[in-house]
């Protein structure tokens, strides 16, 4: 059942497929906890994978890694893949890259301040307005004066510059209150202190390194371990959200593709929008809106529909509903909503199905043909050919020792940047001044040696005064000055933030 432009989803009563032509139109994959969601998500990142598209998923529970293993042949696999008529399955693996922002379970992932930027720098920190606006002045004032930020030490040393410079600052750049300085420092020690420290520095992550294909032409599957990285949800949700932000910016223009460049998988999707203020929320819609030309589709996985906000769950076209539950008045209200969200079938109620679903079964609606939705159907889904389940530490070891990126990304790279930069001036500023060397005392010239003839000329009124430095400017000085300006100017011109406050690329 392997074709060339479809992905296998599973039967209903008849076989459902998902188009690689549509495959960055954007999806849903929605469930309540136990119903299968995770399968359902390791089976489509293999069809993914198999038709030569790269993948990214988030390993939330820390099983998602199984897919680079070699599958079991599992009882209950067995039993729903005869079920189906899935006669073509069989155990296989995929090329993974395992990653972690901790560099624990896999390479570690790293981002600079300047290409986090302020904005999705605020949303971890939990600033309020405010103090939001002092982080903007801050980036304006590194930019303005070609102070690179790389890593945290660099940013604390900048605010600690923000600080001295604040009424200076102020009239320039807005009111800079050293108590909100001091509010943001407080926010950043207590990032620091979650492990962020691990996350900001070089070298930074590359796009092209998640968009790899195996030499066999399959897509190299790059699974984020973030299990542990839930703990810190904002900084989880912070960074997929960097990540969109980053294949927006970089990526050129496609159209409509024959298949995804990339797919994206983004697990326990309701951490991006929990107490997200609406100015992000709106980012978010534009950048889930403007990627798909990019050639990029993003999957949202979450136990409930509702979790999406709905300018955002208007753009995902392609929809698996596992079962949801109705225990309480919040339920029911995502029952609904779900039901509402399916082209009707009139075999069934849509709404009282959705409740009835068992382990492995879901509600499939995808883009067909001229791109409509198709009609939602009660299907029981294909199980994956990979290990469902995690690796041990030795089979996650073995994968990374074979990594095409660990020699570039294990490394830490500690390069000069504004801490350095900052701390050279201020050593400058202290240093005592240096004391003048007394003058060398003079001596006489020896008197010329006679060969005959009339003695040279010789002024006894002492050694000619010197000449008075002039004031004026050479020529090459006046032009090197001019070329200084120029290229600062335009430097400062270039300086230009993308749809989520990170630096342009070009400029890194």
């Amino acid at each position: 059942m392997l074709l060339d432009d479809r992905i296998f989803v599973g039967v209903s009563t008849k076989p459902e497929y998902l188009l690689l032509k549509y495959g960055n139109r954007h999806g849903l994959i929605t469930g309540a906890t136990g119903t299968g969601k995770t399968v359902t998500l390791q089976g489509l990142a293999e069809g993914f994978s198999r038709a030569g598209v790269p993948v990214f998923l988030a390993d939330v529970k820390g099983d998602l890694a199984g897919i680079a293993a070699m599958g079991d042949q599992k009882d209950f696999l067995v039993k729903r893949a005869q079920t189906i008529g899935f006669d073509d399955w069989k155990n296989d693996k995929f090329p993974a890259i395992f990653w972690d922002l901790f560099g624990k379970s896999g390479h570690p992932v790293r981002a600079t301040i300047s290409e986090m930027g302020p904005l999705l720098l605020s949303r971890i920190l939990d600033l309020n307005d405010t103090q939001e606006g002092v982080l903007n002045v801050a980036f304006k004032f590194a930019d303005d004066n070609g102070l690179l930020l790389l890593d945290l030490k660099d940013l604390r040393a900048l605010l600690v510059e923000v600080e001295k410079r604040s009424q200076e600052l102020s009239a320039t750049y807005g009111n800079v209150a050293t108590a909100t300085i001091g509010a943001v420092q407080r926010s950043l020690l207590v990032l620091e202190q979650q492990g962020a420290a691990n996350f900001f520095g070089e070298k930074a992550l590359e796009i092209a390194d998640l968009m790899r294909t195996s030499t066999d032409g399959r897509g190299v599957v790059s699974v984020l371990a973030a299990d542990q990285l839930l703990q810190s949800p904002r900084l989880y949700a912070t960074f997929l959200l960097w990540m969109l932000s980053e294949l927006f910016e970089q990526l050129p223009e496609v159209g409509d593709p024959t298949k995804p460049r990339l797919v994206f998988f983004f697990d326990e999707a309701h951490l991006l929008f929990d107490d997200a203020p609406k100015a992000l929320v709106d980012k978010v819609e534009q950048v889930v809106k403007l990627v798909r030309s990019k050639g990029v589709g993003v999957y949202f996985c979450t136990q409930n529909p509702i979790d999406i906000p709905d300018a955002v769950l208007s753009q995902l076209s392609n929809r698996v509903q596992h079962a949801l539950r109705a225990y309480t008045p919040r339920d029911q209200k995502a029952v609904k909503v779900a039901a509402e969200t399916f082209r009707a079938n009139p075999a069934f109620s849509t709404e009282e199905v959705i409740t009835q679903l068992g382990i492995g079964e879901a509600l499939v609606s995808v883009l067909e043909d001229g791109g409509v939705p198709s009609m939602v159907a009660r299907t029981l889904i294909r199980p994956p050919s990979s290990r469902v389940g995690p690796l041990t530490p030795d089979e996650r070891k073995s994968v990374m020792a074979t990594s095409p990126v660990g020699i570039a990304y294990d490394q830490v790279i500690d390069r000069e940047s504004a801490f350095e930069t900052l701390s050279k001036r201020t050593e400058a500023k202290t240093a005592p001044a240096p004391v003048p060397a007394a003058p060398a005392p003079q001596q006489s010239a020896p008197p010329p040696v006679s060969h005959g003839g009339p003695p040279p000329y010789r002024d006894d009124s002492g050694p000619p005064p010197a000449r008075r430095p002039s004031n004026r400017e050479t020529v090459a000085e006046a032009a090197m000055k001019s070329l200084a300006r120029n290229v600062s100017g335009q430097l400062g011109r270039a300086l230009v933030r993308g749809i989520l406050g990170s630096l342009s690329k070009s400029l890194r």
